[in-house]
């Protein structure tokens, strides 16, 4: 009796769409940038805000009918998008409590309570413990400035380590359009106003700055190691433009 001899497969599943990723489609004649985030939700639905364009969906949601969604509401789009880069104002925010300021692209809440003026985060919360003469904004910027050290040394540390390079020394700067700058004598400097942008352009703004200390220039060198660092930095770089006109003022 001939044997049977059965050749199995592994049976192979289609990928799961990422959960968040920066897409491009062209609305009437402009090519619009947009950030597409898929979680729980059943809807599709889509914002525009100082970040640009972002579109929430489920993750069975085919990019046709994101795309052929987004085109039925092209008008709605440019005009919201106009609307924002044309009117876009840095907006002044008021330390008080129940105030609510951009932290790492998030909403954070302000509570304060008595205490010695000192300052401590609770979860997406800034603890404002403060005499009843403080002075709330030197407070709040003392704490977002000194988170915002933190993470600027956090990445630079990593990035450092993927450039077999030692770290240089790192400090805050203040500029509001200007995010960062890097010098072989006082090593790399970036505004301490990052702290409101989410962190993917934060660690665009640090590979950049890291990226100098291999090429010290812009060439296409230097952008080749920016994309070994960073590979989504393009779309960074837009949003980044964009973020400078609305940039929050405390």
């Amino acid at each position: 009796m001939p044997r049977l001899f059965q050749l199995e497969l592994p049976l192979f599943r289609r990928a799961a769409p990422p959960a968040e990723q920066v897409r491009h489609i062209q609305l009437g004649t402009r090519i619009v940038d947009y950030r597409l985030i898929r979680s729980s939700r059943r809807t599709l639905g889509m914002t525009i805000d100082q970040r640009g364009l972002r579109v929430g969906t489920s993750p069975r949601t085919s990019l046709a009918d994101i795309e052929r969604f987004l085109r039925h509401n092209t008008a709605w789009v440019l005009k919201k998008l106009d609307e924002w880069h044309g009117h876009g104002q840095a907006r002044h925010l008021a330390i008080c409590d129940g105030a609510v300021i951009p932290v790492l692209g998030e909403d954070c809440a302000v509570r304060v309570e008595t205490g010695a003026n000192r300052v401590r985060w609770s979860g997406q919360t800034l603890v404002l413990l403060a005499r009843p003469d403080a002075d709330l904004r030197q407070l709040a910027r003392r704490a977002l400035r000194n988170r915002a050290l933190d993470l600027f040394r956090e990445r630079a540390t990593h990035y450092a380590a993927l450039l077999h390079r030692p770290l240089p020394r790192m400090a805050l700067s203040n500029a509001q359009t200007r995010w960062g700058s890097c010098s072989e004598k006082t090593g790399i400097r970036i505004s301490w106003r990052l702290i409101h942008a989410p962190p993917r352009l934060l660690d665009y703004v640090v590979a950049h700055e890291m990226a100098h200390l291999v090429e010290m220039n812009h060439s296409p060198r230097f952008w080749a190691v920016v994309e070994r660092l960073c590979p989504d930095y393009r779309a960074a770089r837009d949003e980044l433009r964009r973020l400078a006109a609305t940039c929050p003022q405390l």
